[in-house]
């Protein structure tokens, strides 16, 4: 089994896929003016506005901007230079600045407009990369 995509519902995909553009450099795709992806080497990132929860049984199922125990984590190459390229953009929603934590990785930690947890990561210890990379 593999993890293939994790699904993002907000009440503003306008203002929130532009905002993962921004900080990822990547473009989306638009599939609808409610949903739009994107797909990585390893999972995609999908965000849905709430009117894509109908066919799941309506809006009681998935509730936009209340995430209070997700991370949405991206690996970078270098946290740091990220964060020197977005702290001005991040600078009101930036929850730790990069900082190595004490299982190995690199971590940046900011929240999206919808108050999501982002974390760029990389790791930087020997046991992380091994970990990491035996893991792609």
């Amino acid at each position: 089994m593999n993890l293939s995509s994790v699904r993002i519902i907000t009440a503003d995909i306008q203002r929130l896929v532009p905002f993962y553009e921004k900080v990822t450099g990547m473009t989306w795709t638009w599939y609808t003016p409610d949903f739009a992806e994107l797909r990585t080497g390893q999972a995609t990132l999908a965000i849905g506005t709430t009117n894509t929860l109908a066919p799941f049984g309506g809006s009681d199922v998935a509730t936009a901007a209340n995430n209070h125990s997700a991370i949405i984590e991206f690996r970078v190459d270098d946290v740091d230079k990220r964060y020197e390229a977005l702290a001005d953009f991040l600078a009101e929603t930036l929850v730790q600045p990069p900082t190595t934590m004490p299982w190995g990785n690199r971590s940046l930690l900011f929240r999206d407009p919808d108050g999501n947890l982002v974390n760029f990561f990389a790791p930087v210890t020997a046991d992380a990369k091994q970990r990491l990379d035996a893991s792609h």
